[in-house]
Order: structure tokens, then C-alpha cells, then sequence
């Protein structure tokens, strides 16, 4: 079949496996990937009304069990994913599996006619993007990426109160900071140096070379670049979100990198402290810094947008901006975070056909600051955009 006519092929299944919802209409959802951020993420679909689980599945029988206690006894579990996509009783997937099997199980979903809700980063390399927002767009799918800020009403209310009202000025530079962050320094649970019966090692491999089992990689998967690209794809990507949506940014014209393994040198291949700057052809710079180095019983996390009117610090616990010429914190307009409603606007847009707030257009972009990132530092080079990342 040539390539033309697959790709209509393509599009007539994903329309034919397609239903018509209406605003009341029940949506049946299965997720592929049922860990501790699936799991979550079940939790935050099961609060949304009229929303049925249909299947659930995950390359380790025990975790798919488990599963089944947020999904319900009745729901059909799979080790393997083609085999929930196959089911025609399925409107939308969760795919919240390892960074390194997004965009393939997205874009099998995408082709089997499913909407799709999948975790940051969407990508875990450059060239993954544009064949997913290509499948996305031939098979007119809806596809949410994992990037919460963007439906969470303290990030929009400063962007419009802030950004958008022009209040903050000429913004130039961003800083993103996200220390001790304590999933990139997980051990393995003690007894399970042999790989557990009903676990498909090669299934969380995905197209990556087969390797004989390793606990550390698989209960440590943040440290490994192959599989979940390191600090800066699981922290910098949400921060970067952030950023080139307030301030309509897309691509960075060049990235660089530095860091390294200062602290735990227990096989890991992606920094434990790590500095980044990328530059956007918008006369604007934006830094990111992460260390899991100490070990202070908090996260601190912020980003920083330093302007000419002022300066917002924002991140999930709220924001504060102090106006120019402001002296102390006493002249600063603040607000309290409040909970994402990230996965009811992805119900929603099933219902509707309409954008998600994160779409794979901006999950593509929001993936190659990262990508860039961690390109610069493993090969010690400046890296800037090139023209086969455009989408």
C-alpha cells in the first residue's frame, strides 16, 4: 500500500471506530500504563461525571490488578496495548506509560480512531514529534498533553492579569528552578534483584535495544535519559510549558547545557545538577537549574518571569508579582494555587471536538527545549533548531 493511501486508510478506520457524543454522552476510556502516575491519573478521570472505565493495561500483571481497584472488578486488563486499542467500546486512552513509549502508543491510538490523554514529556526524542502531530491531525484526533499548568486557574488568571494586560512590560528573561525533587533518587524495593513473574521487561523497553533486567532502571526509570529523560524532560518540560505559553513562544534557537553526575554516581546517565539556558528568537532567555543534591524536606520549585513592569513568580502553590520599584514583599499582589482540572478539559474536548489547553502542537514544542537540552549536555555542544523538528 503506498504511502498516500495508508494514510487514508488510516483516517477512514480512526472515523469509522469514532462515535458522535453528545454533552450528557458516557465516555468510555481504557489507559495504557497503570504505575504511580497512572494510577493518579485514574483517580483524576474517575472524579470526572459520566465516565466509564472500560480496559485497563500494563506490562506488569501486578499493577494492572491493582488497577482494578480504581477502575472496578469488571474492567478488562491487557499486558498488551495493541490489544485494548483494538476494542471498538473505547473512546479516549490515558497513556501514561515511560517517556520512551509515548508518541508510538499515541500514535497506534490515534490510528485506531481513540483521543488520547498522554504524559509529559510527549516525546523522549526530537524526531518523535512531527509523525505524532501528524497522526493527530490525519485522523482528527484529540490529544491532551500532561502539561497540568495550562488548565489551572491561578496560571490563567496571571497570565491575563499579568501577561496579557502587557502589566509585566518587555520580559526578556525567565528563570526555572526545581530542587530536591526526590523521584530522581528512588532505590529498588530490597528482593527484587531477579525480575518479577508476570513483568514483560522487553514491552517496557519498547523499540529501545533489549538489555538484561535492571531494578535500578526500572524503579529508578527518572535517571536513565533512554527511558525518561532525566531531570530535564520530567521537571524543565512543565516549566518551559509555562513559559512559551504566557509569553507565545514556540522554538528555541539554541540550547546549552551543564552538569553532571556531582552526587550519586550509582549508575545513572542523566545529571543529578544540572543548568540550562535556551534562547528564543524573541530576544528572550530562559534557565533552568535542578539539583538533587540536598536534602531539605521540601521541594523548591518557581519560575521567575523578570520584566520591565515587574517581576511574577508562579509556580503549582500560587504566584506573587511585585511591581516595579517595589521595595519589600509588602507591595506584592499574590494568590494561592488551587487543583488542575487538566483531565475534566480532556472529557470535555472528547464531548465538543474542540482544542484541548494543551495540544500536541505545544506538547511537541514544550519537548524540544528539553530534548535540545539534553542533546547539548550529552554531547558537549551548543545545539540549535533545526528545520526536520519544524512541524
Amino acid at each position: 500500500m503506498s504511502p498516500s493511501r495508508r494514510a487514508l486508510f488510516s483516517a477512514a478506520t480512526a472515523l469509522s471506530a469514532s462515535r458522535i457524543l453528545g454533552a450528557n454522552d458516557r465516555v468510555r476510556i481504557g489507559i495504557v500504563g497503570t504505575g504511580g502516575r497512572g494510577s493518579y491519573l485514574m483517580r483524576e478521570a474517575s472524579k470526572c461525571p459520566n465516565v466509564q472505565w472500560v480496559a485497563v493495561c500494563d506490562a506488569w500483571d501486578q499493577r494492572c490488578d491493582k488497577a482494578l481497584g480504581i477502575a472496578g472488578p469488571d474492567v478488562a486488563k491487557y499486558a498488551e496495548y495493541h490489544a485494548l486499542l483494538n476494542r471498538k467500546d473505547i473512546d479516549g486512552v490515558i497513556v501514561a506509560t515511560w517517556d520512551n513509549t509515548h508518541s508510538q502508543i499515541s500514535i497506534d491510538a490515534c490510528r485506531a480512531g481513540k483521543d488520547v490523554y498522554v504524559e509529559k514529556p510527549m516525546t523522549s526524542q526530537p524526531m518523535q514529534g512531527p509523525p505524532l502531530v501528524k497522526a493527530v491531525r490525519e485522523n482528527k484526533r484529540v490529544l491532551q498533553t500532561g502539561v497540568q499548568q495550562r488548565s489551572t486557574e491561578h496560571f490563567l488568571d496571571a497570565k491575563q492579569r499579568f501577561i496579557d494586560s502587557g502589566q509585566i512590560g518587555r520580559v526578556h528573561m525567565v528563570r526555572t528552578i526545581w530542587n530536591n525533587n526526590s523521584g530522581y533518587r528512588l532505590a529498588p524495593p530490597p528482593g527484587l534483584e531477579s525480575k518479577p513473574q508476570g513483568l514483560d521487561w522487553d514491552a517496557c523497553l519498547g523499540s529501545l535495544p533489549k538489555v538484561p533486567w535492571d531494578p535500578k532502571r526500572y524503579f529508578n526509570r527518572f535517571s536513565y535519559m533512554d527511558l525518561c529523560c532525566g531531570q530535564t524532560g520530567g521537571l524543565f518540560v512543565h516549566m518551559v510549558d509555562v513559559v512559551q505559553w504566557f509569553l507565545g513562544v514556540t522554538r528555541p534557537t539554541s540550547v546549552a547545557t551543564l552538569g553532571g553526575v556531582y552526587e550519586f554516581n550509582d549508575g545513572r546517565d542523566t545529571p543529578d545538577n544540572v543548568n540550562l539556558v535556551a534562547e528564543y528568537p524573541e530576544r528572550l532567555t530562559v534557565t533552568f537549574e535542578a539539583s538533587v543534591t540536598d536534602r531539605v524536606g521540601f521541594e523548591s520549585a518557581d519560575i521567575v518571569f523578570i520584566g520591565s513592569g515587574g517581576r511574577l513568580h508562579i509556580f503549582r502553590s500560587g504566584y506573587r508579582f511585585l511591581p516595579s520599584g517595589a521595595r519589600d514583599a509588602a507591595g506584592a499582589i499574590t494568590a494561592k494555587g488551587v487543583r488542575d482540572q487538566h483531565m475534566q478539559n480532556w472529557i470535555d474536548c472528547i464531548r465538543s471536538r474542540e482544542d484541548p489547553t494543551a495540544t500536541v502542537e505545544q506538547g511537541h514544542f514544550g519537548a524540544m527545549a528539553c530534548h535540545m537540552g539534553n542533546i547539548a549536555w550529552m554531547e558537549k555542544r551548543l545545539v540549535t533548531w533545526k528545520r526536520e523538528w519544524d512541524i
